[in-house]
């Protein structure tokens, strides 16, 4: 797999950007019920720069089945590999999590699990339903993978009562060798539109920055409306500092 790789100049961060140091009561909160239920989170396994700022809120975004994915996206920092066997009883730590944390609005991730036969969609489904079982007032969204075509799979994860189901494209379609080379386009924006035939609030997201250009980003938007799209969010690719 090659490097993505940018003839544009690198360029000193500002200081506003600078990733603040992870302090305060509500952080340290949030490690303890972190490590007390041993749950994994994007935002350390995608080395997140804005895990302090979130976590200083009282917010993490939980990761469920397991801190190894079977997709080796470009852009991502979450380890690639044959995962363990999941833990079946990571749902109910993750409701307790949830309730302990006392959030009204609770996110939810995963790894891809290609190598299952339901992408994990039973693990998925316990913990969204056991989560609205110990804190009926917290709305959930639910950020799923890409599962490959396999719609069975796909009833089975947004049926147990989240309010947001998000599948995020990326990036435009002329990227997806590079960034999501075991993903596929038009698959993806296939998964927004039967989760939205199926009576969900659909959510999506893409990066800029990575050398698409402006009608590309103007395009994969349409094509996302069309699909049945209602939440869009843009962040921004930012460039890893040089190693020296």
């Amino acid at each position: 797999m090659g490097e993505i790789k940018s003839k544009m100049p690198r360029f000193k961060k500002p200081n506003w950007l600078r990733v603040k140091l992870p302090v305060g009561e509500e952080y340290k909160k949030v490690r303890n019920i972190v490590d007390k239920y041993k749950l994994h989170t994007i935002c350390e396994s995608g080395n997140c720069p804005n895990m302090g700022e979130c976590w200083g809120a009282g917010t993490a975004t939980f990761m469920i089945l397991g801190n190894v994915c079977t997709r080796s996206c470009t852009f991502c920092a979450v380890a690639t590999g044959r995962p363990p066997e999941y833990d079946d009883k990571e749902p109910m730590r993750v409701a307790k999590a949830i309730k302990k944390m006392g959030v009204k609005h609770a996110v939810i991730t995963s790894v891809n699990r290609d190598e299952l036969k339901d992408r994990g969609a039973e693990i998925w489904y316990q913990t969204v339903s056991l989560t609205k079982k110990l804190s009926p007032e917290t709305t959930i969204e639910t950020l799923i993978p890409d599962v490959r075509g396999n719609w069975e799979a796909l009833d089975r994860m947004i049926e147990a009562g989240q309010e947001v189901v998000s599948h995020n494209i990326e990036t435009v379609e002329r990227l997806y060798k590079r960034v999501r080379p075991q993903a596929k386009y038009e698959r993806s924006l296939e998964q927004i539109k039967i989760t939205n035939e199926k009576g969900m609030r659909t959510k999506s997201g893409i990066m800029v920055g990575l050398g698409e250009t402006k009608e590309e980003v103007f395009k994969v938007m349409d094509d996302m409306v069309d699909h049945g799209l209602h939440i869009l969010t843009i962040g921004q690719y930012l460039q890893p500092t040089k190693c020296t």
